[in-house]
């Protein structure tokens, strides 16, 4: 028996069955949304399920993917708008109080607040309905947003930001119209997701360094901010974590100087197999050859970037400053480009810096071997980079004389 009103349209042809009765088991209209999936319940009528057959060539599955896309997202959200608490890190939003914007990026802004009566930082991101962003770009914010909390939430060491929790694609957020500009403000997503932790005061390591510019870091300072990097990174790497953006503007300060890991945006879990982590990931300037080239990489992209960091932290500088993105990426895969070490810094620094941007992965230590190397360096004697206004007879960059 064919389907006239949907034959040629819809594609749909049914076989009526010599044993099944007229009437068996009607289609039930209420449960059939028109249009789902490119079959109206009235094209049907009372022909039974196992009666019907459809053209695989004739249905509109592009069509049905996106009603499920739909339906898979109405019901999420609702879900996340009505649930009780099921995840060990959701909040409780009524125990958020956010208060005044403290950064702003690409995806999204951070606030002080409080949380249960501790200090917080709470990092707000579009959930990816405001109309502008493609489905590809909400979902791998969704799958990147979900990714951090994953690795966040179960880390507990001294050298990173405790996290305190999170939640995905609410409403509920309240935040009051007098902490940030009245355009930021108007812009913010109708949805969002949050991720709560510790605040933070002494800002980023970057900012802490661009003030001592000029009369540069005690060496005791120097190497106290490199061990509290080197073991913030080795515990994440026994937890086989691997972070992929360290770099100086990641790293915060508290009170007492103490360097804290932050932002596990780009975070993951480190594969099994090296082949399946590829992509440049990471910030240009601290990113290892292998990564810049897209080759597969590891956790010893991680000791590359912390190199940097120890060459930015002695120094008070930024490496490469004077060259373009494109500049950089090329000479440091294709000429070994490495930030130039001072003639004053210690053959102990020095060796560590090297050993760790290698261009060879597999020649880089492990971290929980550089932490070691630094707690055998010796501070009581000095060895630190020579103050700017002590530098006029200082050659700690020039060429060296002599054969």
């Amino acid at each position: 028996m064919d389907l006239k009103s949907g034959e040629g349209e819809r594609g749909v042809e049914t076989v009526k069955k010599s044993d099944t009765h007229e009437g068996d088991s009607a289609i039930d209209k209420s449960n059939t949304r028109e249009g789902d999936l490119g079959l109206k319940a009235k094209d049907v009528g009372n022909i039974s399920n196992k009666d019907m057959f459809f053209r695989a060539d004739k249905i509109d599955f592009k069509n049905w993917d996106v009603q499920l896309e739909k339906h898979l997202s109405r019901v999420w959200s609702r879900d996340r708008d009505g649930h009780t608490k099921n995840e060990e890190w959701e909040i409780d939003l009524a125990k958020l109080d956010i208060r005044n914007i403290i950064a702003h990026g690409t995806y999204g802004m951070v606030y002080r607040g409080a949380y249960d009566g501790q200090d917080v930082a709470v990092k707000v991101l579009d959930w990816g309905e405001d109309g502008i962003a493609t489905a590809a770009e909400t979902a791998a914010l969704r799958v990147s947003f979900r990714q951090e909390v994953a690795v966040w939430h179960k880390l507990d060491h001294p050298n990173v930001t405790k996290f305190v929790g999170a939640s995905m694609g609410t409403s509920n957020l309240k935040i009051p119209s007098n902490s940030t500009s009245s355009e930021a403000h108007n812009s913010f997503p109708s949805r969002a997701c949050c991720v709560v932790v510790e605040y933070v005061p002494g800002g980023t390591l970057k900012k802490y360094l661009i003030r001592n510019w000029r009369k540069k870091l005690a060496f005791k300072i120097v190497i106290q901010l490199a061990l509290d990097l080197s073991r913030g990174l080795s515990y994440l790497h026994s937890k086989k974590i691997v972070h992929r953006d360290v770099k100086t503007e990641n790293m915060l300060l508290d009170t007492q100087r103490t360097l804290k890991i932050a932002d596990f945006g780009v975070a993951r879990v480190e594969a099994q197999n090296p082949k399946d982590m590829t992509g440049e990931t990471g910030t240009l300037g601290y990113m290892a050859p292998e990564v810049l080239d897209g080759k597969p990489y590891n956790r010893k992209c991680d000791v590359y970037s912390f190199g940097i960091c120890f060459w930015e932290i002695y120094c008070c500088d930024m490496p490469y400053p004077d060259l373009s993105f494109a500049e950089v990426s090329s000479a440091v895969v294709r000429q070994n480009l490495r930030p130039e070490i001072p003639r004053c810094c210690p053959s102990s620094v020095a060796s560590i810096m090297r050993k760790c941007w290698d261009a060879n992965p597999e020649k880089r230590p492990e971290m929980d071997e550089v932490v070691r190397l630094l707690e055998a360096i010796d501070t009581s004697k000095g060895g630190g980079m020579i103050p700017e206004d002590q530098a006029a007879g200082c050659f700690c960059f020039s060429t060296a004389r002599g054969p």
